[in-house]
C-alpha cells in the first residue's frame, strides 16, 4: 500500500462510515483525496468523516438541517471550535450513494468517481466555496475537476452535466 507523503506536522484523520452498501468504494482511495485536498489549501490539521448514506438517509437530514424534502448529493457540517491557521477543523461530509450510482451509470464513468465528486464538493464548501451563482458554481466545478484528475479519477463533473 501507498501513503501519500505526509508532512511532519500534518495530522488529517479521515474516518469512512457505509451505512450504503451496494456501492463500490475504496476507502485509502477517499483517504488520499480528502488528504490531498486538505494541503492544497493549507489545512495542517483535521477530522473529517465522511458518512456514505442513500437516498432516504440523505432526504431526512435534509429535511432536519436544511427545511428541505428533496434528496441531494451530498450535506457538509464544519463542526469546528475555532477556524485559526493552527487549529484543529472537524468537517463531517455525507454523501449520497444511490445517487452516486445512477449518476455514474447515466454518465458513464464509476460509482467512485461520482462519490469522489461528492466528498471533493462536499469538504470544498467547508473550506470556503460557494456554488450560489453560476460564476462561483462553474470556478468550484473545474477546481472539482481538476482535483479529481490530480488524484486520478479523471474529469467527472465537466463530462456533459453542464
Amino acid at each position: 500500500m501507498h501513503l501519500p507523503a505526509q508532512d511532519e506536522d500534518e495530522d488529517i484523520v479521515v474516518q469512512i462510515a457505509r451505512d450504503f452498501k451496494q456501492i463500490r468504494i475504496r476507502q485509502a482511495g477517499l483517504r488520499d483525496l480528502v488528504r490531498r485536498i486538505c494541503r492544497r489549501y493549507k489545512l495542517k490539521r483535521a477530522v473529517v468523516g465522511i458518512a456514505i448514506v442513500g437516498d432516504a438517509r440523505i432526504r431526512k437530514l435534509n429535511r432536519r438541517f436544511l427545511a428541505r424534502s428533496s434528496t441531494s448529493d451530498c450535506l457538509s457540517f464544519d463542526l469546528s471550535d475555532n477556524k485559526g491557521p493552527r487549529a484543529w477543523r472537524c468537517f463531517e461530509l455525507v454523501v449520497n450513494g444511490a445517487m452516486a450510482v445512477r449518476q455514474a451509470r447515466a454518465r458513464g464513468h464509476s460509482g467512485q468517481a461520482e462519490l469522489a465528486l461528492y466528498v471533493t464538493h462536499a469538504l470544498l464548501h467547508n473550506l470556503g466555496f460557494d456554488d450560489s451563482t453560476k460564476r462561483r458554481a462553474r470556478r468550484m466545478h473545474d477546481i472539482e475537476d481538476q482535483i479529481l484528475q490530480e488524484a486520478g479519477y479523471g474529469s467527472v463533473y465537466n463530462t456533459g452535466r453542464g
